[in-house]
């Protein structure tokens, strides 16, 4: 199975919608993805994402299943720090601390979370929504690995958020969280795609394929601007 994590596009948070490059960059995602089509789509209950799911679904003549637990504001909630913002936006020196970082830690106990909303309960939201959405497409989560169940070669997208999509990501891979949001990111349509492949032994990882690819943008010959910032003049 393949599980393709889109961000949407280049949004306008209040209200809730994508800007006009946002809806280009939405078109351009959408021409990509219908090239191979998904077996199921789904997206988070914001419109941003919603809207950039749009131009897919058009294409396939599908519709999205939504799920709440995608939501980023619950995340917003869950995960920010007020007068920083998200939480991986904090102090690195904290959040790349060796006790941040080790498997199975109490990241959520260190201190620059100390005026956060519940840190822990947004992440262990976005982990138990992915694998019950997993363990009904056939991947039962034990540990660090995947009980294949009823494996597929189903093709499956999930349009989402920035926050939502680095922490579905790292509860996928096994990577502790803190060490993830420091170190990697998704941009504004950027594709992601994880690979649950059966090896014939009823057990499989999850691993990632792509990271945040943004083929789509340049095809179009659209601006890029990493995440909102101009970055037209960097050779990327």
């Amino acid at each position: 199975m393949l599980l393709y994590i889109i961000r949407h596009g280049e949004p306008i948070y209040g209200p809730d919608t994508l800007t006009e490059l946002g809806r280009e960059q939405a078109k351009a995602v959408g021409k990509r993805l219908s090239v191979h089509g998904f077996d199921r789509i789904y997206s988070s209950p914001n419109g941003r994402a919603r809207e950039t799911a749009q131009p897919t679904c058009e294409a396939l003549g599908m519709t999205p299943e939504i799920l709440p637990w995608a939501s980023e504001d619950l995340l917003w909630r869950d995960l920010a720090v007020p007068g920083v913002g998200w939480s991986f936006n904090g102090d690195v020196r904290q959040l790349r601390a060796s006790e941040m970082t080790l498997p199975d830690s109490r990241w959520y106990d260190a201190p620059v979370f100390d005026e956060a909303l519940a840190p822990r309960e947004g992440y262990e939201r976005i982990a138990a929504g992915a694998d019950e959405l997993l363990r009904g497409l056939g991947y039962e989560h034990e540990g660090q690995i995947y009980r294949i169940v009823n494996g597929t070669n189903e093709r499956v997208a999930l349009f989402c958020h920035q926050g939502v999509g680095v922490t579905l990501v790292s509860h996928l891979l096994n990577i502790p969280p803190c060490l993830f949001w420091t170190s990697f990111d998704m941009t504004h349509t950027g594709v992601t795609v994880i690979h649950f492949e059966d090896h014939g032994y009823g057990y499989t990882s999850a691993k990632c394929l792509v990271l945040s690819d943004t083929a789509h943008i340049y095809e179009a010959g659209l601006p890029y601007r990493y995440s909102g910032h101009n970055h037209e003049d960097v050779p990327l």
